[in-house]
């Protein structure tokens, strides 16, 4: 680790710790915060919760076991992803004599040493590790969710207090779960801006200012945002 440190500039660190600290207080502001409530995801945290009570009155809950299917398709997917990603990542390392010979001919990315290249592999891929847990853990408080959803009763034996009280239960679940797989999607958009740090530390600044102001904008100041507040 020391030998890794050694091959930094002050400019890597001023990039890591401005990637750090934005990614950390991105997350306290869009997931713990009172704005968190304001986001899209906060707005559809909501709706997931309108959702349950729904379905609590249906009979027929075949649409509401469809989406839960949708749900559990579209995070098993992303949590595979995640582990060819890694793969990938220790794949580059295996190649790193035959990446740092193309460096060379690349004056855009300045000088790479091997310790630096491999300390930038290894943290994108402990990204796809931090991605892979929380996609497997959504995956998980889903198939939970599901498990709520089969026991909310029936409309014909249980009052709508015993209804609302097992559906809220499904929600608050369904809600954790989609607050993780939003983190874990979240991580896979901070890695793109990570990759600006094989180009240099200046690219690694603008691109990390460059994802968190998507993910702002998308959060908060988005026309999907607005179709909820209509």
């Amino acid at each position: 680790m020391i030998l890794f440190f050694s091959d930094f500039h002050l400019l890597d660190f001023l990039a890591l710790s401005l990637f750090l600290i934005s990614w950390g207080a991105f997350e306290y502001i869009a997931d713990y915060s009172p704005l968190s409530r304001k986001s899209l995801t906060g707005l559809m945290s909501q709706k997931r919760k309108e959702w349950m009570l729904v379905m609590a009155e249906r009979d027929m809950r075949m649409i509401d076991t469809s989406i839960m299917a949708g749900l559990l398709q579209g995070t098993g997917f992303f949590a595979s992803a995640s582990i060819l990603a890694i793969g990938g990542c220790f794949a580059l390392l295996g190649a790193t004599d035959a990446v740092l010979k193309v460096y060379d001919d690349l004056p855009i990315a300045g000088d790479v040493s091997r310790g630096l290249w491999e300390f930038k592999i290894l943290g994108l891929a402990m990204l796809f590790v931090y991605t892979f847990f929380k996609f497997g853990w959504a995956f998980r408080l889903f198939n939970y969710s599901n498990i709520l959803v089969g026991a909310v009763p029936s409309i014909d034996n249980s009052t709508k207090e015993e209804r609302n009280k097992t559906a809220l239960q499904a929600a608050e679940m369904n809600m954790i779960a989609g607050r993780h797989f939003t983190s874990g999607l979240r991580g896979i958009f901070i890695a793109l801006g990570y990759l600006g740090w094989f180009l240099g530390p200046v690219f690694f600044m603008g691109t990390t200012v460059f994802v968190l102001f998507v993910l702002t904008r998308r959060q908060y100041f988005s026309r999907s945002r607005a179709l909820l507040l209509d």
